[in-house]
């Protein structure tokens, strides 16, 4: 995937987030994202992680779900629910799910109020994202390019292979 690629997807879903937003007012939006290094961002493993993810959140909230939309593009697994719960509420289940889940560190479930500013993780009392293989914040390893990309992806692999084996 190239640069211009990965900037047309992030607009398209920065587009779409709004779309969503309006058409259903006084819901909070789940958009799932895959977290993966470098320019391949849909593979076997991504694909897996993207659908145990959807799957953890649609067991969180299915009872109370307006909308779900699924997207699988070259430039990787997107997710979209949209619930008609506070913003906060939603990225506390959210940031529940990524500790608890096996694969939760790979997922990236950013969640949007109406307003369509995203809700942080430090906004509900979070710490920040932890590195996949040294535990220091991911910003820092991310800033200083710590690890290289083989690392992280053959942890990555290791992750989804011992989670397929559950």
């Amino acid at each position: 995937m190239t640069l211009e690629e990965l900037l047309r997807s992030r607009d398209e879903r920065a587009a779409l987030q709004r779309k969503l937003l309006a058409a259903y007012p006084g819901c909070s939006l789940v958009c799932l994202t895959v977290q993966l290094p470098g320019e391949i961002k849909r593979s076997a493993d991504s694909l897996l992680i993207g659908g145990a993810g959807l799957a953890a959140l649609l067991d969180r909230f299915g009872s109370v779900l307006r909308h779900v939309q699924v997207r699988d593009l070259p430039t990787g697994y997107e997710a979209y629910l949209l619930l008609p719960l506070p913003e906060r509420l939603v990225k506390q289940n959210c940031c529940a799910i990524e500790a608890a889940h096996p694969l939760g560190r790979l997922m990236d479930m950013d969640v949007f109020g109406q307003d369509g500013i995203p809700v942080s993780r430090q906004e509900v009392g979070e710490e920040p994202r932890r590195c996949l293989l040294c535990e220091r914040e991911v910003r820092l390893c991310m800033r200083s390019q710590t690890h290289s990309r083989e690392e992280l992806l053959r942890e990555i692999h290791r992750r989804v292979e011992n989670y397929t084996k559950l």
